[in-house]
């Protein structure tokens, strides 16, 4: 994984994008990598969250448009396509994984990286960050599922915008529209990231995978299935050991020890 740095600490799991020197625009393996770093994850007992960022001063610029000519001009479109397969394993991995996923945009997020931050649970952006939806710009069409998510975040007339333009936005403008969670100074995104993440790990996991499934399985489900849903995931809940000791520490007036089960 030449690409990609994998760092551990309990319960959270950081992967990091680092080709620094291309803003960390996705070349070769380094999907593929992404994809098997982030199956990894969602498979492992130990790890509670995941958070996504960038090395230097950008998340990601989505693919390396120098290779992705390359192919162009050799008519290979089947190594093209070969990416875009890995590109919708990483998405897969993030939505199906029961963990929360948290970007951390410290810079740029252009392309398929805006689509990768789109893809994540939460979103923290850095005030210096900035977003856009740069595929029409080479002529190409937007992926990572990109068409699936940003029309559920914004008005369909400003994701056409964004996808027919190509135009960046920055940090505060991503934040009014609902499209990052939270905005902060460049030299606080560490710390604030940490901050979340650590909330995110001390949850409970029983209930933060049934709400993730929730939310996402909303927009395809009626009002029935949703209560039937909220039914069978509330009475799992409650049966845990996990809700048990969330009552008994609220009755108790002391902070409740999670353990997933």
């Amino acid at each position: 994984m030449d690409h990609i740095i994998i760092s551990e600490e309990p319960g959270i799991l950081t992967i990091t994008l680092n080709r620094p020197e291309k803003l960390n625009a996705f070349v070769g393996h380094m999907r593929r990598d992404l994809a098997e770093a982030l199956e990894h994850a969602g498979s492992d007992r130990g790890v509670r969250v995941v958070v996504i960022t960038g090395a230097g001063r950008a998340f990601c610029a989505g693919g390396d448009v120098t290779y992705m000519n390359e192919l162009a001009e050799r008519g290979d479109a089947e190594e093209f396509a070969r990416l875009l397969g890995a590109g919708r394993r990483v998405v897969l991995a993030i939505r199906e994984m029961t963990k929360p996923v948290l970007a951390s945009i410290n810079g740029a997020a252009a392309g398929a990286g805006f689509n990768l931050a789109l893809a994540c649970d939460l979103r923290i952006a850095s005030r210096d960050a900035t977003f856009a939806q740069s595929f029409a710009k080479v002529g190409l069409h937007p992926d990572w599922g990109g068409t699936y998510f940003l029309p559920r975040i914004v008005a369909p007339n400003k994701a056409l915008e964004m996808f027919f333009l190509g135009d960046s936005i920055d940090a505060d403008e991503a934040l009014r529209l609902g499209i990052v969670n939270r905005v902060v100074a460049p030299e606080e995104l560490e710390a604030e990231t940490r901050k979340i993440a650590e909330r995110l790990r001390d949850a409970p996991p029983v209930s933060v995978a049934a709400a993730k499934h929730a939310v996402y399985m909303s927009g395809d489900a009626s009002l029935d299935e949703m209560l039937q849903y909220e039914t069978e995931s509330q009475l799992r809940c409650f049966q845990s050991k996990d809700g048990r000791e969330g009552l008994r520490a609220f009755m108790e007036k002391r902070k409740p020890r999670f353990t997933g089960r």
